[in-house]
């Protein structure tokens, strides 16, 4: 069945119709998107800037830990040293390394995993990790409540040893035979702090909206061409040919 003329022209005018909608949406959808990442961003600098939490406050469960991240805490305890593990292949201003992670014991008789600072890799030799200083007895631990430290890819079973590529802090509990939070903490520099060899230039939680952004504007773009196309094939080519 052929169409008339007035039918393709109706099909044309459904298909733009439909295509500028679409791609209008898209574009709409995406500064919804750059909005909501600035609101997580802006609840995030609101945690990091609250008062430091007491040790008392500490989570103890998944639910108290998803109101705390990002907040600071003073925590005071004994470093677990021997149970110390150095994550591989983590980055600090742009270079390889090992985050170090100690069990820190508080008074309660449970612990928490500190993420206490990175260290550069030996370029000779992978298992061979730089000396830091780890102060004995009992501690004062300024830190910034987050998730463990995050999972990258492994191959196959990891050897066992202090250098691991990721850390599960159940796996860890039961190998300690220690009650761990279902946390971890990335240690600050505070005031009064002796140099111990470690660096602390943690990596600021950022979102990047100007992604969106663009996406946003290519959307927005592509709904006016294909309104201007449809204006000019359909509408003035059309009423320019007829007058000429």
């Amino acid at each position: 069945m052929t169409l008339s003329t007035t039918g393709r022209r109706r099909l044309v005018l459904l298909a733009a119709v439909v295509a500028c909608l679409v791609t209008a949406r898209l574009g709409v959808w995406q500064l919804d998107r750059a909005e909501s990442k600035l609101s997580l961003q802006a609840a995030i600098q609101t945690a990091a800037d609250a008062p430091p939490l007491s040790q008392a406050e500490l989570a103890r469960d998944e639910d108290g830990l998803a109101r705390q991240l990002h907040r600071q805490i003073t925590l005071k305890g004994e470093w677990l040293d021997s149970a110390t593990v150095y994550l591989d292949n983590r980055q600090m201003r742009g270079r390889p390394g090992f985050f170090v992670v100690t069990p820190l014991r508080l008074a309660s008789g449970d612990a928490v995993l500190v993420q206490r600072g990175w260290l550069p890799r030996d370029a000779q030799d992978r298992s061979r990790v730089p000396s830091f200083t780890t102060q004995v007895g009992e501690v004062n631990v300024l830190a910034r409540i987050e998730a463990a430290p995050s999972r990258l890819a492994s191959l196959g079973q990891e050897a066992p040893g202090p250098i691991q590529q990721n850390i599960d802090v159940d796996e860890q509990s039961r190998a300690l035979g220690l009650s761990l939070r279902p946390l971890s903490v990335q240690q600050l520099v505070a005031p009064g702090d002796q140099p111990d060899g470690l660096l602390r230039d943690w990596p600021q939680v950022s979102v990047d909206v100007h992604k969106h952004y663009g996406y946003a504007a290519q959307w927005f773009v592509f709904c006016a061409m294909i309104a201007g196309l449809y204006v000019w094939f359909q509408l003035l080519r059309p009423r320019r040919v007829r007058t000429s």
